[in-house]
């Protein structure tokens, strides 16, 4: 037996085993995609992708093969995703809005699979995930120019969902007309708050009023039916495509790095994995004792116990006079021994404590 004849003869073995392998990888990630299903979880989790693809190119002992090797398991892992992919089409996924909204575009990056639900508002969207109409909700919680959404959050504190993944979308406002209408001419603008708040110096310049709509999709659409030239919509440019508008004036928001983040909600939260480590995330929402230093002493024990606080903030709440709720995300792993054992030690000063979501921060910039 020649060289080339042994050489082959160790490929096709080689292919052999590597095909039973990548069956029983199959199988697994099949498995995978169960889970995700049954917890409201996307495909993409840039972060267990990367420590995977590190896990396996550190046995690697060639030093010159590494980068194949990296190059053929981002192959292998976009076949799993494709595969998982397949079995989650036609996922029922919620979203406050209607078609073009930012929301509706943030659902289709993160469950490209996934049929888009539109819902009158957040409450709306949030509750058929409780009823079980679809299984995950894709809501804003927070903006980089206008802050938090308060509504989300308030349903993080009082209803049943975890938050299994955050996201962040690029966001850039647009002036939207009907066509052939004369900026010049125009003297009321709609779009949903948080737009009207990241186009306040515009808006202030020119002096228009202002009137506040569920969404941005939805402000698009009403100035399509009104058929007014003096009324105009802030929202992004696939409203313009969707209802027959004009683009006037690109990228009005103030701030150029504009980004909204959305939460997945989904009815279960599932626990971060044993290596997750600093990539790991969590939410908590508590209310503190009536007694002197409760809330220092609470931030203190999460910093004792090593989690990293990256969040705080405080809401009012609902039908109780200056009373007060906090909303704090962290790194770390809230399911590790110290998590727990950090849970137990804030419940001396909390009167209600309850973790609202982990999830592992995934490369956003891949959702943009």
């Amino acid at each position: 037996m020649d060289r080339l004849e042994k050489a082959r003869e160790i490929i096709n073995r080689v292919d052999s085993e590597m095909a039973r392998l990548f069956e029983e990888r199959l199988y697994a990630a099949r498995e995978v995609a169960a889970y995700k299903k049954e917890h409201g979880l996307p495909i993409l989790d840039a972060a267990r992708e990367a420590a995977v693809i590190a896990r396996g190119a550190a046995c690697i002992q060639d030093e010159s093969l590494k980068e194949y090797y990296v190059t053929f398991q981002k192959g292998l892992m976009a076949v799993c995703r494709s595969y998982q992919s397949l079995l989650l089409e036609g996922t029922r996924i919620a979203y406050s809005g209607t078609e073009g909204a930012f929301a509706h575009t943030a659902a289709g990056r993160i469950f490209p699979e996934g049929e888009r639900i539109g819902y009158p508002d957040f409450l709306s969207a949030y509750q058929a995930v409780e009823n079980g109409e679809c299984y995950a909700a894709v809501l804003p919680i927070e903006n980089s120019f206008a802050g938090e959404v308060a509504q989300v959050t308030d349903l993080l504190f009082s209803g049943s969902l975890s938050v299994s993944g955050m996201y962040d979308l690029t966001v850039t406002q647009n002036l939207l007309t009907l066509p052939g209408a004369d900026v010049a001419g125009i003297k009321t603008v709609v779009s949903h708050p948080q737009a009207l708040s990241q186009c306040e110096k515009y808006i202030r310049k020119n002096g228009w009023e202002t009137r506040a709509m569920e969404n941005t999709a939805l402000a698009a659409k009403l100035v399509k039916e009104m058929g007014d030239p003096t009324v105009a919509a802030i929202g992004a440019e696939e409203n313009a495509s969707l209802y027959g508008l004009s683009v006037a004036d690109h990228a009005i928001n103030e701030s150029a790095g504009n980004t909204t983040r959305f939460a997945v909600f989904t009815r279960a939260r599932h626990p971060l994995p044993k290596d997750a480590g600093a990539a790991g995330r969590f939410i908590l929402v508590f209310t503190v004792l009536n007694e002197a230093g409760s809330l220092a002493k609470a931030l203190d024990i999460i910093g004792k116990f090593g989690f990293n606080l990256r969040t705080l903030r405080s809401r009012p709440m609902k039908g109780l006079m200056w009373k007060y709720y906090f909303y704090a995300e962290a790194e770390g792993n809230i399911d590790s021994g110290e998590g727990k054992a950090m849970l137990a030690a804030l419940g001396q000063f909390c009167d209600k404590l309850k973790v609202s979501g982990t999830y592992t921060e995934s490369d956003s910039s891949l959702l943009k």
